[in-house]
């Protein structure tokens, strides 16, 4: 029993480390080109954001490759009619079947470590990168097309000059909501320091422009912006906080919910209580009606986020169960053949199910386990097929 497992457990390590590997290393490649391409990067900024990609290409490619491994190794065994001679032996199918399953619950777990390392982790790494190359970035930018746009800034420029820019025009925000900040300089430079989220803008002889203020400033003048994720604001997306955090989150939104009830309740008593019956049915309720929508949004979408990812992770399992009992029913050894004829079910079924499931939880139609309703589609139908396997 042994050797027959270690047999199966060779043969489907095999198959998945070499295509773990070229399919990943194709992946992070993929990625670093294309946010070379967006963000401007060079080849040093391309090696940094490797470590961090990698967590994201894992993530995606580790699901596939398990449903190739064991749709090609039981595709062939099928097809050479191994399983049968287990069967004449008085031995279950079984004895096979579950190393697969037993890796394929552990590569579930591997997952969803990975799916929580990729969208915390790693998407800030990959900010970190972009934000310590901003000034590399923008010089390069300025240079070749005289202009240069950000989330937090933009700037053009007549000429530059090594790293003075020639009649520099920045257009900064405000801190308000009063409106964009204009500032013009004889020359100016860029500083940035790694790992601050910050740029500093060195001007000479500048002017400032604003809807509240405008100055002349002869001589130096120095301007810090933040330049993070959303002007140097934490970004505390759902999508983007470890689970760790998500409980905490959690109960600091329904706090949130609870005060702006409070609020709306207290002001329809003192509404009602007053007799100011024009203010109870007029537009002053838009604004907490407003915020109590975006804060309830919010909560839907930290509640999504812990189950969506053990979902995603433990298609895995779902994957290799079906991948399995498929491959031995239709007995095909071409290892691309059988991976398309497997995939093309799990495609049509599960990801519709989980994009629905998603979208329907984050809008609070629906409990945020639906988004298992794929896993479960592919859990009772890979047990159907694996019993008849069995039987038959």
């Amino acid at each position: 029993m042994r050797l027959l497992t270690r047999y199966v457990l060779r043969e489907i390590c095999q198959v998945f480390l070499v295509t773990l590997l070229s399919l990943t290393l194709l992946m992070v490649l993929v990625g670093a080109v294309k946010e070379a391409i967006n963000q401007g990067l060079g080849l040093a900024q391309i090696v940094q954001l490797l470590p961090y990609l990698l967590p994201n290409a894992l993530m995606f490619a580790v699901p596939g490759t398990i449903l190739f491994a064991v749709s090609s190794v039981y595709g062939r065994m099928s097809a050479t009619n191994e399983l049968i001679a287990l069967k004449s032996l008085g031995l279950s199918p079984m004895i096979v079947i579950w190393p697969a399953l037993m890796l394929a619950t552990l590569l579930s777990f591997s997952t969803v470590w990975l799916n929580d390392l990729a969208v915390s982790w790693g998407f800030h790494g990959v900010q970190r990168v972009v934000i310590d190359a901003l000034e590399d970035i923008a010089y390069g930018m300025l240079r070749t097309h005289k202009s240069f746009n950000s989330a937090t800034f933009s700037v053009t420029v007549r000429a530059v000059e090594g790293k003075k820019l020639i009649a520099p025009n920045f257009s900064l925000p405000s801190g308000d909501d009063s409106g964009p900040v204009s500032l013009w300089a004889k020359y100016a430079y860029l500083h940035s320091t790694p790992g601050s989220g910050k740029l500093t803008i060195e001007l000479y002889d500048s002017t400032i422009d604003s809807p509240t203020l405008h100055a002349n400033h002869p001589g130096r003048f120095e301007r810090e912006i933040e330049v993070g994720p959303g002007g140097g604001k934490v970004d505390k997306s759902p999508a983007h906080l470890a689970l760790y955090e998500i409980p905490a989150a959690l109960a600091r939104q329904r706090e949130e919910i609870e005060q702006v009830e409070e609020r709306m309740v207290a002001l329809a008593g003192f509404q009602s209580f007053t007799g100011d019956f024009d203010a109870l049915w007029g537009g002053s309720w838009k604004g907490d009606s407003e915020s109590l929508r975006r804060s309830s949004f919010e909560l839907y979408r930290l509640q999504t986020e812990p189950p969506r990812r053990w979902a995603a992770g433990f298609s895995c399992l779902c994957f290799a169960l079906v991948g399995t009992a498929m491959a031995i029913r239709m007995k095909n050894s071409d290892a691309l053949r059988s991976f398309a004829l497997v995939f093309f079910p799990i495609l049509v079924v599960y990801y519709p199910l989980l994009a629905f499931g998603v979208d329907r939880a984050k809008a609070g139609a629906i409990t945020p386990y639906a988004v298992w309703m794929g896993n479960a589609m592919l859990v009772l139908w890979g047990t159907w097929l694996l019993r008849r396997v069995i039987r038959y």
